[in-house]
């Protein structure tokens, strides 16, 4: 059952995000932008931890989860070290996930041919 509600809520989020990006005028990076800043903004209010628990990966992997996730290093980090905590926590919190897009890119980009669009 954590399947099916992975897949429904992911995909609620994924339908909500693409009805914006058809009906404004938005740019994508500042749909995504916008993205961000609302998991982190849901996360701070509480709202989104329930989420996740209910559809784990369903809402963790879009881009309101990658709010969450800085929005949580955050918090952690401001508990273990006080103020420097806002600086270094979104750092550490999103460290492999970044890190794992940036190889697995550079990857793909050896075993592949990229082209500029033109």
């Amino acid at each position: 059952m954590s399947y099916f509600h992975a897949f429904w809520v992911g995909g609620l989020i994924c339908a909500l995000v693409q009805i914006l990006l058809d009906r404004t005028k938005l740019m994508p990076g500042r749909v995504m932008v916008l993205l961000v800043c609302s998991g982190a903004i849901l996360s701070a209010a509480g709202l989104y931890r329930p989420l996740v628990e209910f559809a784990g990966a369903g809402a963790s992997v879009p881009l309101l989860g990658f709010g969450h996730l800085l929005w949580e290093g955050i918090r952690k980090a401001i508990d273990e070290s006080g103020f420097i905590g806002l600086f270094m926590g979104g750092f550490t919190s999103s460290a492999v996930g970044i890190s794992a897009a940036l190889i697995f890119s550079y990857l793909a980009s050896l075993m592949f041919k990229p082209k500029m669009k033109g």
